[in-house]
């Protein structure tokens, strides 16, 4: 089955990333893309982004707004900017984007294609049909501007594109997978759910197989048959296009004109899985949008273990307490499993974010987590794994610190204590 992993319903949020900023996310995004593929594989990698809540964390680890439509933009045009031109290196490649280049998507998977020897028209077809679907197949309100089709060079893939809602102020994003291909058309969603849009037209869902039935045919009658019945629909509450079983017809006889949509009320978001996202209005982060014991472990490992089995990473010129807390994050993002990634926000505390939000992006921070990223994972090509094995241990430590110890954060005075070393750490926001 064709995966809909989930979705992600964000603020709209308009605005561009400083250069300063996005140049940072596409080598530190490349890095963890590098580092899951040595250390899982590439379809691991592709698994991980067709997770709306591991995207969104790491959108947040790379410094952006924590919660705004504009991750998912940034994210992928950072990694479509790193992993493009290593494509040959790592094995992923980034086709599509935004706007005009989202439509130049087929063209890209062609080149592709006669480079590789894959099927050009079968990746076309996918792409298109993930496009289809989430723009028409299934109408929530939402009216698709971005389109990317990540591609690994062993046929996988993953999509990730979005839609906006001008009157309601809200992107929705949406994450495909290939991971168990059987069908576009029914019931290929595995993780829709959200806030409650009012009747929507879902297509796609197993229950809505006669109407599809019933449209095919449709295309398949006289053109004056249609307007007829298009007609008798005109001013009359009981009549209606012959799209359902007439046993339900006589089983349910309309009694109003609401009851045309008796199908669809069926075929509504009905699949609930917690691989969707719905984030707030409010634009500051508070402490109810973290888990507070998750990232009192985080600080705990940072800043007060005797960290005895980091002396490696310990050993690193100028790595102190602040840069262990990002990188303590980082490993996470990269070595976490999916229950970990409930609170994206939680990730907005290894680098800050371009808002300001919680606190402004620490740029010398930020330095150092790429530099220390960077030396492990060649290191490790060379043979010699004790830093990364280090990065490794530090998701475990924090995981373990949190079972095992009551460490919460005092957030309030976290805040408080990152603004105070704004400057010193080079902070920075979107506005200097």
């Amino acid at each position: 089955m064709i995966k809909r992993s989930g979705y992600a319903d964000l603020p709209l949020h308009t605005g561009t990333v400083p250069k300063w900023l996005a140049d940072r996310m596409m080598r530190l995004g490349t890095l963890i893309i590098e580092a899951l593929v040595l250390k899982y594989g590439k379809k691991e990698v592709l698994i991980r982004l067709s997770d709306p809540l591991w995207f969104q964390s790491l959108g947040a680890v790379l410094g952006m707004d924590w919660h705004s439509s504009g991750i998912t933009t940034s994210v992928m045009y950072a990694l479509k900017r790193g992993l493009n031109r290593r494509a040959k290196e790592l094995g992923i490649v980034v086709c599509g984007g935004r706007g005009k280049y989202s439509r130049r998507t087929p063209e890209e998977l062609q080149i592709l294609a006669d480079m590789t020897g894959m099927d050009g028209n079968k990746l076309i077809n996918c792409s298109k049909l993930a496009a289809k679907v989430d723009g028409t197949a299934l109408q929530d309100g939402f009216q698709l501007y971005q389109h990317n089709f990540i591609l690994s060079d062993q046929g996988d893939w993953t999509v990730v594109q979005q839609g906006m809602n001008v009157s309601e102020k809200k992107a929705r994003r949406y994450h495909w997978s290939s991971e168990k291909l059987r069908s576009f058309v029914e019931n290929p969603h595995t993780g829709v759910t959200g806030e409650n849009q009012g009747l929507i037209l879902n297509l796609t869902d197993i229950n809505a197989s006669s109407t599809r039935s019933k449209i095919l045919s449709l295309t398949q009658e006289n053109p004056d048959r249609i307007i007829r019945e298009v007609k008798k629909m005109g001013g009359s509450e009981s009549l209606q296009l012959e799209l359902f079983d007439d046993a339900e017809k006589n089983k349910n006889p309309p009694s109003n004109q609401n009851n045309i949509s008796n199908e669809w009320q069926k075929t509504q978001i009905l699949i609930k899985n917690d691989r969707n996202l719905v984030m707030p209005s409010h634009h500051e982060i508070r402490a109810e949008d973290v888990d507070l014991k998750r990232l009192g472990a985080v600080l705990a490992t940072a800043y007060e273990s005797e960290n005895t089995d980091f002396e490696s990473l310990l050993l690193t010129p100028g790595l102190g307490p602040r840069t262990l807390q990002s990188l303590t994050l980082v490993s996470e993002v990269i070595y976490g499993t999916p229950s970990r990634f409930t609170d994206p926000a939680r990730f907005s505390f290894a680098h800050g974010g371009k808002d300001g939000h919680p606190f402004p992006v620490t740029t010398k921070i930020y330095d150092e987590s790429i530099r220390i990223l960077g030396e492990s994972i060649e290191e490790s090509k060379m043979g010699y794994s004790e830093k990364s094995e280090c990065l490794y241990r530090l998701e475990k430590t924090a995981r373990y610190v949190e079972e095992n110890c009551e460490p919460e954060a005092d957030f309030d005075a976290l805040i408080a204590h990152e603004r105070e070393h704004s400057k010193e750490w080079g902070g920075r926001t979107c506005h200097d």
